[in-house]
């Protein structure tokens, strides 16, 4: 084992960045969420994303207008 203290820097880092990635985001997923579909209520990033669903899951119907 030539790389002994690599080898533990290397397992030191990996365990910083796994201890990161660990936790709920469902708080970062509620802020993201703004808009919502007024039939369903789906919630949808943006008026982007609300204009793709009314094409998809509400075709006959007009999607709503942007309000800015």
């Amino acid at each position: 084992m030539t790389r002994g203290k690599q080898k533990i820097e290397a397992q030191r880092r990996n365990a910083e960045r796994n201890q990161k990635a660990k936790g709920s985001q469902l708080e970062a997923r509620a802020v993201a969420l703004k808009v919502s579909c007024p039939i369903c209520k789906t919630q949808l990033a943006n008026h982007n994303q609300l204009g793709d669903h009314y094409a998809s899951k509400h075709p006959k119907e007009m999607p709503p207008v942007e309000s800015s």
